[in-house]
């Protein structure tokens, strides 16, 4: 229950809300199934809220059990106190409850370990004590021992030096104000070889602690990673001392003076190296929780990016040498035809290209044209533009980001797809869907290939595979998938279904032919009454025997709303039509008490009866159809026609720290820095801009050397 409490503070959330979501997470219930069916248990804790609150719940769960671990274990050293108990109680991350547990921990042989087996940790209390004026050097004499190794006073001396180096460097009080001077006081200091382009800025680098930007920490890491930087931490060497000779030095005499000599050596030889690491990972681990945001961001937007609905879409995967695959899919995605041809260089055969292209289109009534935009994609995207010109028909294109696409085209689930064809043409398949059904295609790919992250490679696998699947999740839940087409790709990120589980359905499917009901689904192996209690609500089925298996109704619910429509004057047969629009009358504010009085009528909560009400007027409808469609064109510009000044539209196509690449159809994005995205002070470019936006922006300069071209959306 305290964990409850604190997260009901963390994330401003009710207690009851908390402690309701948390109740239904451990009774096995998916994230989208609470989201959506459990509104009036969790008081419409939406999706985000409800993975965060789970997120930070399976932190705070691991954190009690690493202090139980943790206390246990001082307490069977016989070490426990009232204070190290309370100290553990009050800890609020993993790394301090790590810096509270290190004095006690089994160490690998060190210097201080050999010390103590050689029996002067009494030499070193004495002096540490700091309490007599008689020099350390008599008190050591007593504890020569030649069995033990300790020949001379020398010898006592500094083993009596390890054991209070050590033990400044494991005191949790020291390590803590350490940490604070570090965040406050401390650079980071990064040099590298100049002439490399990519490093160029961090060849002598240096920026606060407290300041540097968590882009730049990814960049240092990777190029530490490289070889091509060394980081290190700089911190005054007089400030680290002092502040630490104020909590050790306790006198001014001899034993005060070889204290001093310890904390010295603890500094250099064991605070130092260990806190520069410290520092370095907490630094990463903020950066990679921010990089994680935003990728898990973009992959969200560009999955949710609206479908190119009822074209007939020619894809064009473009190489030189070996020819550019074609691939000709109607509107449900099958496969019609497909192709090579070489309209580019080395053998430039563009005639017959054409004439091979013009025969596709006039043959299959191809009305767009998928490009993607890898490997000699300015030229197929010239020789696409040119053929339109000479058509007779209305077809445009659009460049499409073929990011993973040939790793999904080498996969055993492309082989499986399409056992005839070889990897170029599934490729060529692929970027053809992309353009018609992008989160159908795109949850077939290993998000972190699909290219909209940032430094996503060097991100903590774990933490990242399991952001992005819950983006997926989401995304794929929110928009639901037909029952009786989706792929097993598809269906295995519908809550409840695992990827064995949405074989089945797929294997039933070709057994039995199509789903009739939802019910149905109890009829397939291994799905429960549990994974049917999680899923039902997002599969539909067109043309079923039941018109409500069309919407994201739950079928917990069929009783209620059909109840709902008699009510209301309505029948089953009404629903989608415009005879029902007469009971959204009941979604008015004004009708606050009649919807109230309604639910308490169906023993339903009003919040379920607004979702019941909606998917009765627009029954599956998508949620990606009210976003802008992406931009299709015909022609064809190039870098080296921009000119300051000049405005264009364009489809951002990735959100980063520092600003967002927007393509404006000249095969480069350009880049819109962070200071050029609003004229008011933006903490994140994901403040004004989202992947698949299609912004208005004007261009400040053109690089033509290095490709760049830099762009403003201020005043636009």
């Amino acid at each position: 229950m305290e964990i409850n409490i604190q997260l009901s503070k963390e994330l401003g959330i009710p207690q009851w809300q908390i402690d309701a979501a948390i109740t239904l997470i451990d009774e096995g219930n998916t994230i989208p199934f609470i989201a959506r069916y459990r509104k009036e248990v969790t008081g419409s804790l939406d999706d985000t809220q409800l993975r965060d609150l789970d997120e930070r719940l399976s932190y705070l769960r691991n954190l009690e059990k690493r202090k139980a671990e943790v206390q246990s274990s001082i307490e069977e050293q016989g070490k426990l106190t009232e204070e190290l108990t309370k100290a553990i109680a009050e800890a609020k991350t993993l790394a301090e409850v790590e810096d509270i547990y290190r004095p006690y921990k089994q160490k690998r042989k060190t210097r201080a370990s050999v010390a103590r087996e050689k029996g002067l940790t009494p030499l070193a209390e004495k002096i540490k004590a700091q309490d007599t004026i008689i020099e350390p050097s008599v008190l050591a004499k007593e504890y020569i021992n030649e069995e033990k190794g300790v020949n001379t006073v020398e010898d006592a001396l500094n083993g009596a030096r390890d054991i209070i180096a050590e033990e400044v460097s494991d005191s949790t009080e020291i390590r803590k104000k350490m940490k604070i001077l570090i965040q406050n006081s401390a650079n980071i200091v990064v040099k590298g070889d100049v002439e490399d382009d990519v490093y160029a800025m961090y060849a002598d680098f240096s920026e606060p602690v407290s300041k540097i930007a968590p882009h730049r920490i990814l960049a240092i890491n990777r190029g530490v990673k490289e070889g091509k930087l060394k980081a290190s931490l700089d911190l005054s060497q007089e400030l680290a001392l002092n502040a630490i000779y104020k909590d050790v030095v306790t006198a001014q005499n001899p034993s005060a003076r070889l204290v001093m000599e310890a904390v010295d050596d603890a500094w250099k030889r064991l605070l130092q190296p260990s806190l520069e690491n410290e520092t370095f990972s907490a630094l990463f681990e903020v950066a990679a929780e921010q990089a994680i945001k935003v990728f898990g961001e973009n992959l969200h937007h560009l999955l949710m990016q609206p479908p190119v609905k009822g074209h007939i879409v020619l894809g064009l995967d473009p190489a030189y040498r070996t020819g550019c695959k074609i691939a000709v899919v109607d509107a449900t995605g099958k496969v019609l035809d497909t192709t090579v041809i070489y309209p580019t260089p080395p053998q430039n055969k563009i005639d017959e290209a054409k004439a091979k292209l013009k025969a596709l289109i006039k043959k299959h009534n191809v009305t767009v044209i998928s490009i993607g935009n890898g490997t000699a994609s300015r030229e197929s995207e010239k020789f696409v533009a040119d053929l339109i010109s000479e058509l007779d028909t209305k077809v445009s294109y659009m460049v499409v980001s073929e990011a993973g696409a040939s790793v999904y085209s080498a996969s055993k689930l492309a082989a499986e797809e399409f056992p005839d064809y070889d990897v170029s043409l599934r490729s060529a398949v692929s970027i053809a869907r992309r353009l018609q059904d992008p989160l159908a295609e795109l949850v077939k790919i290993d998000p972190k290939a699909i290219g909209i992250g940032q430094y996503q490679h060097d991100m903590p696998k774990a933490q990242l595979d399991k952001t992005l699947d819950g983006v997926v999740e989401q995304s794929v839940n929110s928009v639901g998938v037909d029952l009786n087409t989706a792929s097993v790709s598809l269906l295995g990120h519908i809550a409840g279904i695992n990827s064995a589980v949405a074989k089945n359905i797929v294997l039933y499917r070709e057994e039995n032919g199509k789903f009739k009901t939802r019910a149905e689904l109890l009829k397939v192996a291994k799905l429960g009454k549990k994974a049917y209690e999680q899923c039902a609500g997002f599969l539909r089925i067109t043309d079923g025997e039941n018109p409500l298996d069309s919407t994201a109704v739950h079928p917990e619910t069929y009783k209620a709303t059909k109840e709902l429509l008699k009510k209301c004057g309505f029948a089953l047969t009404d629903i989608g039509t415009k005879n029902i629009a007469d009971i959204n009358k009941y979604t008015n504010t004004e009708n606050r008490t009649e919807l109230e009085t309604l639910a308490d009528d169906l023993g339903l909560g009003v919040p379920t009866i607004k979702d019941i009400i909606e998917e009765l007027l627009k029954p599956g409808r998508d949620p990606r159809e009210s976003l802008p469609p992406p931009i299709l064109r015909t022609d064809i510009m190039e870098m080296k026609d921009l000119k300051p000044d000049m405005v264009l539209t364009g489809t951002v196509r990735n959100v980063i720290d520092f600003g967002a690449f927007v393509d404006i159809g000249v095969h480069e994005d350009g880049l819109v820095h962070i200071s050029q995205l609003s004229n008011a002070y933006i903490k994140h470019p994901s403040q004004v801009v989202k992947v698949g936006d299609i912004v208005k922006v004007k261009v400040i300069d053109v690089d033509m050397k290095k490709k760049r071209i830099s762009l403003t959306m201020k005043d636009v």
